[in-house]
């Protein structure tokens, strides 16, 4: 237990970002997340190991979620959740299924004080202390591009594609299925290991040689990879090291890449704030941690809004595309956020209280008119 715990009058609200591959998870105003955790949970009843996202019925999500959360309370955070608040990082197009069932865990089992559900994209700009950019959250399931302007998230600008952390590793699993490595070598942690340490983001020019066909850039020098498990060793060739995080670059007539998912969104923003939007950019999430990635980014854009004719006609002016440096690493800037956000006063204005959520057991939401229907209508 926290040894400020008993000092202080009011036990500090935990705060939980459960991403699809890795869960962060700590207190408020804490400057990082207490522990960073695979979104894996050990079933009681068989022991068996599974993501906490894949299930079958509503009842074996519920299992998953008091078998994770028990453990998230129980062996790392090490203190009770009964009569605790709660700060939750969500995505906005979340499935509701997902929210419903959580607060059900957290009110009816655990026996929580309050939840408040803050959106991922809106919560990680507050850590800048800025009202207005262009959020890039590159997850492990896909990736998500909201802008948000005067601290006002524009919900029909959102864009999403499922290249993320696991459409790379796929990639790196076809690259060395073709090198002739043994498939039963690839697992999905040797995969993310392979992608951390040793794969990059090439940059705007070498990218533009292999498009054009023209003489290939010399390749980076292969690294050797050791698999302690299996007592072997996997060569990645430098052409993987540098082309993997090519699917979330390469063109079509969709315009579906990233630069286009970023430009296509600040689009269907009104012309007052595309200027704005342009100028600050912020990404986010533990697949934008990749080294040249944000270079590689400003010069695609640049040259799509110099050189496609669809983008030249409608952005006007000299633009030049600029990036925040976020707080603290990518892969927790929303955590930090909630976290921030639960030290302030919306923790007690804005949760939602478990004597409002027992009277109808239903979670308020945004996309629910019922929720959101004027008063006295």
């Amino acid at each position: 237990m926290p040894i400020y715990e008993s000092v202080m009058q009011e036990k500090p609200p935990i705060v939980l970002d459960i991403g699809t591959a890795y869960t962060k998870l700590g207190f408020t105003a804490e400057a990082s997340p207490r522990k960073i955790m695979p979104t894996e949970v050990v079933l009681t009843t068989t022991g068996i190991r599974k993501r906490l996202f894949d299930y079958d019925t509503t009842e074996e999500l519920h299992d998953q979620l008091v078998d994770f959360l028990q453990t998230i309370f129980f062996k790392h955070l090490l203190v009770s959740p009964k009569e605790r608040k709660f700060v939750v990082v969500e995505n906005v197009f979340g499935p509701t299924v997902l929210r419903e069932t959580l607060a059900r865990v957290l009110f009816l089992h655990f026996d929580v004080s309050s939840v408040l559900f803050v959106p991922v994209h809106l919560i990680a700009l507050s850590t800048l202390a800025v009202p207005t950019a262009v959020v890039v959250d590159i997850g492990y399931s896909e990736t998500s591009v909201m802008p948000v302007y005067s601290g006002v998230q524009i919900m029909s600008a959102f864009k999403d594609q499922s290249y993320g952390g696991s459409a790379i590793h796929a990639e790196i699993r076809r690259q060395l299925l073709e090198a002739g490595i043994k498939d039963d070598l690839l697992t999905e942690s040797v995969l993310e290991d392979i992608k951390v340490r040793t794969c990059f983001v090439t940059t705007f020019e070498r990218s533009q040689a292999r498009i054009k066909d023209q003489a290939p850039p010399t390749p980076p020098p292969g690294v050797d990879y050791i698999v302690s498990d299996h007592d072997a060793v996997i060569h990645v060739p430098g052409t993987l090291r540098e082309t993997v995080y090519e699917i979330m670059f390469e063109p079509s007539n969709e315009r579906d890449s990233l630069p286009h998912l970023i430009l296509r969104s600040i689009l269907d923003c009104t012309l007052d704030m595309r200027r704005a939007l342009v100028e600050s950019v912020l990404l986010v999430g533990g697949g934008s941690m990749v080294q040249g990635l944000q270079s590689r980014l400003r010069d695609e854009m640049q040259h799509l809004l110099a050189e496609d004719s669809f983008y030249a006609n409608r952005f006007h002016g000299q633009l030049q595309f600029k990036f925040f440096n976020p707080i603290g690493k990518q892969n927790f800037t929303a955590w930090l956020g909630g976290a921030l956000c639960g030290a302030t006063d919306l923790i007690q204005t804005r949760s939602l209280a478990k004597e409002t959520y027992l009277k109808s057991e239903h979670v308020p939401d945004w996309s629910n008119l019922c929720d959101n229907r004027p008063t006295g209508s």
